[in-house]
C-alpha cells in the first residue's frame, strides 16, 4: 500500500483533512503530521475529537514567532519526518506556513506534492499567505483547485498541465457535518470569562482574527461597534491572539456574546442558524455561502470571488458605517448555483492521486 504523509497545522486544514482522509482510508497508508501552528485546544485538539480524525502520528509543537522563524523550524522538523517515513507523496492543504514548509521539505527530497486548494490568488505579495500559496503551487506535482477561477489563475502561470478542478472539500465537510449536527440546539457556549451562556433564539455570528483587523485595538473596536449596533445579539468566537484586547473592550458591548473559540460542530450549527455573518476568515465566508447566509468580510481583497455573486458576500472596511450599510442590503441567493462543486471533492482528489503516474 502506497504511503502518503499529510501535513496540517491550522483549523481549516483539519476540516479538509477530515473528509479527504476518510476517502483515502483503505487505499493508502496515510501518516498525519500536525505542525502545531494552531495549538489552543479549541483551535486544534477538539477538531480531531469532534470530526473523528485519527490522532497525528507526529505533533511537532511549532507555533509563534516570525514567519521566517516558524517556517524554518517547521522545514527542519518536517524534513526529518519525511526522511524517516520515506512516503510516496506529501499531501498539503491551503496557504499556511505549514503548507509552505511541507512543500519545500518534500520537493527538496524529490517527493511528489499534492496541493489541495491550489490556484487561489489575491494579487498582492503584501499578504504572507499569497507567498505561501504561489510557492506551494509551483513546486507541486498535483494541483487540486476548488473553483474555475483558481483554474484560470493556474493557467495564467503555465501550471494548467498539472491542475485539476475537483471542487471544495470544505463543502464536503460542511454538508456531512451539517447533517450530523442537525437542528438540535447545542449545549451552552463558554464565554471568555469562563461563564456559560445559552445560545439566543436569533443571533448574528462573527469571527475576526486577521492581524490587519486586530493588531490595533481601535480597529477592532470599530468592528465591534458595528456588530453591537445591530438589532439582535452577535456571538463572537474570539481567537486566542485577540483575547487580551477583547477582555479590555468587552464591557462596552452589551449586544455581543464574547465566547471562547468554538469547535467545528458548534461553528456549523451557528453558521446554519444565524441571521448574518461577519468575518475575516476565508473558510467561514465560504461556509456562509454554503448555508445561504448573508456575509460581510472585513478584508481588503477578494479571496473567493464565487461567494460575491449577487452580493451574497461583500467586502467591508474595518469601519462601523461601511459594515452596517452593507449588512442593511437585501441579498438574494436565488440562481447563485454551486461554484464549489457537488460535495464530492474528496473523492475527486483521491481519484486524481490514483491516476498520478509519478508515485515512487
Amino acid at each position: 500500500m502506497k504511503k502518503i504523509v499529510t501535513i496540517v497545522g491550522a483549523r481549516p486544514q483539519f476540516i479538509k483533512a477530515a473528509v479527504v482522509s476518510r476517502a483515502l482510508s483503505g487505499k493508502y497508508n496515510e501518516i498525519l503530521v500536525h505542525t502545531g501552528q494552531h495549538y489552543d485546544h479549541n483551535m486544534s485538539d477538539i477538531f480531531f475529537e469532534e470530526m473523528d480524525i485519527a490522532k497525528p502520528k507526529y505533533n511537532l509543537g511549532i507555533s509563534g514567532g516570525t514567519h521566517g522563524k516558524m517556517t524554518g523550524e517547521m522545514l527542519i522538523a518536517i524534513e526529518e519526518v519525511l526522511i524517516g517515513e520515506n512516503p510516496d507523496m506529501v499531501l498539503l492543504y491551503g496557504d499556511t506556513n505549514s503548507t509552505l514548509a511541507g512543500a519545500l521539505a518534500a520537493v527538496k527530497l524529490h517527493i511528489p506534492v499534492c496541493h489541495v486548494e491550489a490556484g487561489n490568488r489575491l494579487g498582492t505579495l503584501e499578504n504572507p499567505e499569497e507567498i505561501n500559496r504561489i510557492t506551494a503551487d509551483h513546486v507541486s506535482s498535483i494541483l487540486c483547485a476548488c473553483t474555475e477561477s483558481a483554474m484560470e489563475f493556474l493557467k495564467r502561470e503555465n501550471l494548467n498541465s498539472r491542475s485539476h478542478l475537483v471542487g471544495d472539500p470544505m463543502l464536503d465537510a460542511f454538508m456531512y457535518y451539517s447533517n450530523k449536527v442537525g437542528d438540535v440546539v447545542p449545549e451552552k457556549l463558554t464565554g471568555i470569562d469562563e461563564l456559560e451562556y445559552k445560545i439566543p433564539g436569533r443571533f448574528n455570528y462573527m469571527t475576526c482574527h486577521r492581524e490587519e483587523n486586530t493588531q490595533d485595538i481601535m480597529t477592532l473596536k470599530e468592528i465591534l461597534e458595528a456588530v453591537n449596533s445591530l438589532d439582535i445579539p452577535c456571538i463572537y468566537s474570539v481567537h486566542p491572539r485577540n483575547h487580551n484586547k477583547v477582555m479590555v473592550l468587552r464591557d462596552e458591548f452589551k449586544n455581543i456574546l464574547f465566547c471562547k473559540p468554538v469547535g467545528y460542530l458548534m461553528s456549523v450549527y451557528l453558521t446554519n442558524h444565524c441571521d448574518k455573518i461577519i468575518t475575516d476568515s476565508g473558510g467561514l465566508q465560504r461556509e456562509a455561502f454554503f448555508a445561504r447566509k448573508q456575509c460581510i468580510t472585513v478584508f481588503d481583497h477578494v479571496v473567493w470571488p464565487e461567494t460575491m455573486i449577487n452580493g451574497c458576500n461583500q467586502l467591508a472596511l474595518a469601519n462601523k458605517e461601511d459594515i452596517c450599510n452593507k449588512l442593511d442590503r437585501i441579498i438574494d441567493f436565488k440562481n447563485v448555483g454551486s461554484p464549489f462543486g457537488d460535495g464530492k471533492a474528496s473523492l475527486n482528489i483521491v481519484r486524481v492521486i490514483d491516476e498520478f503516474g509519478g508515485l515512487k
